[in-house]
């Protein structure tokens, strides 16, 4: 009884230091959780603060679909760097292009969040494509300004143009060419790479103003926008339809209408026929005089880019777009995106010195070269002298 007794106490005793072990360990644990609770929290707290109240000069990286066509690097890049440094002389810009590749522009969005970046302004080479991309530098503060074409996923600002006005002006241009015979003709619609949301909406636009007024005959999608698959296309359209079936064509932008023009000359149809374009790049522009392409879609880069980059230094503080955006537009993913949608110029043989010249986009002596100087007489860009 009595071994019974004292085994029964020390037991006992066994147990008590075990449950204050026990005791004296959960609180250790609870008091670390909830220091480090604590510390997360803070952390939390100041991450939120860092990412949305930026003091400092902001990492602004700036991500262009491709660097092929003229604009891109000639006006677009330069232009938002220049506004960039008038705005905020210590803020630093990061360029990639993406050379028209996809799956490269995700890995320098992800690259750029990465190695710390505070904002990017993205022209999406698929707008679809980013869309992961665009969710993980949501996730890690980074606020994405989509630029010239509307990415997917959450944005917090876009800037571009109107592209059914874009549309609506090139379709009115070409029923103008073909005057009064354009209720019996055939046209060509080249549209832009269906990756790129803003060639339906040109597309949309054109046809909004030639349906009911004319034959569309054949219609493409020209993958990548390059212009030499646009001769293809147009080559295909003139086998199928004959050299003399075709009336006039719809290019959705200057380099498509190279390609087709190129297509026209190899058939040997002359004269060619009225072909539309937009970006009023020099060579379309030296086209037009030449009587070569009918009408270009002048889009003034600078507004565009300027808007650009002061929406990014705007978001980079983590201030309001109220002041900025005159618009509210919505992808597949987010709605009310504040937006800038700026309005275009048609621009013929006409008006080249009241639009682009006047603007500063190129200059008489860079438009007319030799090959173009008969044209710019006649169009009254130059004199006899050569002189402007």
């Amino acid at each position: 009884m009595i071994r019974s007794r004292t085994r029964s106490r020390t037991r006992s005793r066994t147990r008590d230091r075990l449950r204050a072990a026990i005791a004296v360990a959960v609180g250790l644990v609870l008091a670390v959780s909830l220091a480090a609770c604590g510390k997360a929290a803070q952390l939390g707290e100041t991450m939120s603060v860092a990412g949305n109240h930026r003091h400092g000069p902001l990492r602004i990286g700036l991500l262009l679909p491709e660097n092929e066509i003229a604009r891109f690097e000639r006006f677009d890049r330069t232009l938002i760097q220049q506004r960039i440094k008038e705005l905020c002389p210590r803020c630093t810009v990061n360029y990639s292009s993406a050379q028209h590749d996809p799956a490269a522009q995700r890995f320098q969005i992800e690259a750029m969040v990465s190695n710390g970046i505070d904002v990017l302004i993205l022209d999406a080479v698929d707008t679809k494509a980013v869309r992961h991309s665009v969710v993980q530098a949501h996730r890690a503060h980074v606020p994405v300004i989509a630029y010239d074409r509307i990415a997917e996923g959450p944005i917090s600002g876009y800037v571009s143009f109107d592209g059914g006005s874009v549309g609506r002006l090139q379709g009115q241009a070409l029923l103008r060419a073909l005057g009064p015979k354009a209720s019996g003709s055939q046209i060509v619609m080249m549209n832009g790479s269906s990756t790129d949301p803003n060639a339906a909406w040109f597309e949309r636009g054109a046809r909004s103003v030639l349906r009911g007024k004319v034959k569309i005959a054949k219609s493409y999608e020209t993958v990548g926008w390059r212009p030499e698959n646009a001769n293809r296309n147009m080559s295909a359209a003139i086998a199928a339809l004959g050299p003399y079936g075709i009336d006039g064509v719809l290019a959705a932008n200057d380099g498509l209408a190279s390609g087709v023009i190129t297509a026209l000359k190899a058939a040997r149809i002359h004269p060619i026929p009225p072909v539309t374009g937009q970006d009023a790049e020099l060579a379309g522009i030296q086209r037009i005089l030449a009587g070569e392409q009918y009408m270009t879609v002048y889009k003034p880069f600078k507004p565009e880019a300027y808007t650009a980059a002061e929406m990014a230094i705007a978001v980079g503080r983590g201030r309001s777009l109220d002041g900025i955006a005159t618009h509210r537009v919505d992808n597949s993913t987010t709605r009310g995106i504040p937006a800038v949608l700026l309005d275009p110029v048609a621009v013929t043989v006409h008006n080249i010195r009241s639009t682009v010249i006047k603007d500063g986009l190129y200059r008489v002596d860079q438009i007319c070269t030799r090959k173009y100087a008969d044209d710019c007489r006649k169009a009254g860009l130059i004199g006899r002298n050569g002189a402007p």
